[in-house]
């Protein structure tokens, strides 16, 4: 698990707030963490709720990580912190009238209590309303973190509620040196940095056989459209489909796919330093030929597009037979 000291070094203004806010008993009642993916949100919100629970010496900004609340909270069996996630692709009304529920009971062990909102900005509108309310009465034992990697998504209304946390990109080089420490393959590890995976994240999708699967009907699908006499569109129905069901799952599809004509691009403005794809160069030079710089800013468009209408629920089905029937050479 991350301590306060670790996370300064990658997070060093949002962990001096979040410490200083402890230290000083001047914790507010809702706490807003926002930045990209993989920047520490998660790994502070942990680390503020145990806090908040130890057991042990209340003298420092460091939970003790080993006292029963620690361990409680780090397993996540901990009756007082609750952990809302999106329920498919929202966080639904039910789910916040449900924790409003909760939260007029006493506490299991105290009259303490903390609830993390992960990916705040899929709230539906009834969802976040109802949520402004239980902000609006604040119980003064009860501390709110919501974690969003896209503010803007979020109602001002709530924003304005909220003391804001921000958490800044780490570096790609950063990202990469943390994986290769964590012996991850120098080809996987660029690839995490480029999709700015946490540390964990990391570790956990380079054991994964899903994600090994997932890059390789990816370079499949690339090798089918971009070959005339290839059927990406039959292929897209009788694999892809069928392997990115869930919508982080069609997400990464798309964010994978999105490295392959970065790199296309980077081949066409002779920046191979810049090339992700390590391991795939015999491809991208072939690929180079086969589609101008121009088509391939124009994938990269309709890559973006298809992101931007499955965020507004645009059936996955149907937002990927138009990509990859622009895809197509």
């Amino acid at each position: 698990m991350t301590t306060w000291v670790e996370l300064e070094k990658l997070q060093p203004v949002a962990t001096r707030m979040l410490k200083n806010s402890i230290e000083k008993n001047r914790m507010a009642h809702a706490y807003l963490f926002h930045g990209p993916q993989g920047t520490g949100k998660k790994e502070a919100s942990l680390l503020f709720a145990m806090r908040y629970f130890c057991e042990a010496n209340q003298e420092t900004s460091e939970p003790c990580q080993s006292c029963r609340a620690c361990k409680r909270i780090q397993s996540g069996n901990h009756p007082d912190v609750h952990w809302i996630e999106p329920e498919g692709q929202s966080i639904k009304k039910g789910q916040i009238e449900y924790l409003q529920k909760e939260f007029t009971y006493t506490g299991m062990e105290s009259n303490q209590k903390v609830y993390i909102l992960s990916e705040a900005e899929k709230m539906t509108v009834n969802a976040a309303n109802r949520l402004l309310k239980f902000l609006e009465e604040p119980s003064r034992d009860t501390i709110a973190i919501l974690l969003t990697d896209n503010v803007s998504s979020i109602l001002n209304t709530i924003n304005s509620r909220c003391q804001r946390i921000q958490f800044q990109s780490l570096t790609y080089d950063h990202l990469f040196n943390q994986f290769i420490s964590e012996e991850i393959p120098e080809s996987t590890a660029n690839i995490f940095a480029a999709l700015n995976l946490d540390l964990n994240q990391a570790i956990e999708w380079n054991r994964n056989t899903w994600f090994a699967e997932a890059r390789r009907i990816v370079i499949q699908l690339i090798d089918r459209v971009m070959n005339p006499k290839e059927e990406g569109y039959l292929f897209l129905h009788q694999v892809w489909l069928n392997h990115f069901q869930e919508r982080s799952q069609q997400e990464l599809g798309i964010d994978l796919l999105l490295l392959w004509y970065q790199d296309i691009i980077s081949y066409h403005l002779d920046r191979k330093d810049m090339v992700v794809l390590t391991d795939q160069h015999s491809r991208l030079e072939k690929y180079q030929y086969v589609l101008s710089l121009g088509e391939a800013k124009t994938c990269v468009y309709e890559l973006l597009q298809t992101k931007r209408r499955l965020a507004y629920n645009v059936h996955n089905t149907l937002a990927m037979e138009h990509l990859v029937l622009h895809l197509q050479r």
